[in-house]
């Protein structure tokens, strides 16, 4: 890939070279499979929540199941935007755009923004740092912050941000800086393309629903977990991934990988996004080939030093600031 473009493997030459090879190899069967167990799960929720429609307590399980797999397709377009999906870069694009399209993102334009949070995390140019950095901050702190995202006052910012409006400051001048500052030319222009194609897209969805009498439904059922669920969840797993960290000199120590039961792994870090200390140092490895990375760099001592922790230990340090100055389990 040509400057500009390319995300940063910090420990590639750690693991023998045809290990890596192994563990970088795209299967676009499992990649489909993913996309379709989503696609399936957000049908058959939908399908229900309509048969059974104005049912409340339908509807609040159905908005929280598909807050649930929306989420879960963002990570889908999280992978494509790694160049993940397939090694055919229009179908791995194709796809990826769709997963991002259908919940008002561009995944062409996460792409330029998400490479600058791999090469320059907690960095000045890092664009999560807002985010996930200056944890913990108090149990009542973060609980008003994921009470304020599931009352949907916060939708806006998660959408500028992905949109091209996260800010960066170059410190050594003292001049903001957007991600999209920052990419190559033909990053740039995709990202523009495809910013203007969700916009019309949904413009264009809103006008179908309202035409076919299923406005309500529609805002329903898919608004209202986007800017409600989905915004809770991306807040929890960002601060859970890289908060209440103390040493940013490494993906070792700037990040963390949770463990947890599959039941919570599927509801808030789908696709294997819970190995996120694997997918920092190797982040042209699949979601679905991270637990064999994990295996293989634990069996070679790589993660000595690394938080690899259950999630209540990752929720104790995040809620609680006395816990969080505690040595990691």
């Amino acid at each position: 890939m040509r400057s500009g473009e390319e995300f940063k493997d910090d420990f590639r030459k750690a693991l023998p070279r045809e290990l890596v090879l192994e563990l970088t190899r795209r299967s676009p069967w499992r990649a489909t499979a993913a996309v379709l167990a989503d696609v399936a799960v957000t049908a058959a929720t939908l399908a229900v929540a309509l048969y059974y429609w104005p049912n409340p307590l339908v509807v609040f399980v159905s908005v929280l199941v598909v807050g649930t797999r929306q989420h879960a397709l963002f990570v889908i377009a999280h992978d494509a935007a790694h160049y993940l999906l397939y090694e055919t870069r229009w179908l791995n694009d194709a796809v990826g755009r769709a997963c991002s399209m259908v919940q008002g993102l561009s995944m062409c334009t996460y792409r330029v923004i998400h490479r600058l949070h791999h090469n320059n995390l907690y960095g000045e140019l890092d664009p999560d740092t807002a985010l996930h950095g200056g944890y913990p901050r108090g149990r009542s702190y973060l609980i008003r912050k994921l009470l304020k995202d599931l009352s949907g006052l916060t939708a806006w910012k998660t959408y500028a941000y992905f949109l091209g409006g996260a800010p960066a400051l170059n410190t050594a001048t003292n001049v903001a800086m957007r991600p999209l500052d920052d990419t190559s030319e033909k990053l740039r222009r995709e990202a523009r393309h495809d910013r203007n194609a969700v916009i019309a897209f949904h413009l264009m969805a809103l006008a179908l629903f309202a035409w076919s009498g299923y406005l309500v439904e529609y805002l329903v059922l898919w608004i209202l977990p986007l800017v409600t669920v989905v915004q809770a969840i991306l807040r929890l797993r960002a601060i859970a991934e890289h908060g209440a960290t103390t040493d940013f000199s490494s993906p070792l120590t700037a990040a963390r990988t949770n463990v947890l039961p599959a039941w919570l792994e599927w509801l808030i870090f789908p696709h294997r996004v819970n190995y996120h200390i694997e997918h920092h140092l190797y982040a042209s490895v699949p979601h679905y080939n991270l637990p064999k990375l994990h295996r293989e760099m634990a069996g070679r001592g790589m993660l000595e030093g690394a938080e690899v922790v259950p999630f209540g230990v990752t929720l104790d340090k995040i809620f609680n600031k006395a816990s969080a100055a505690s040595p990691s389990s």
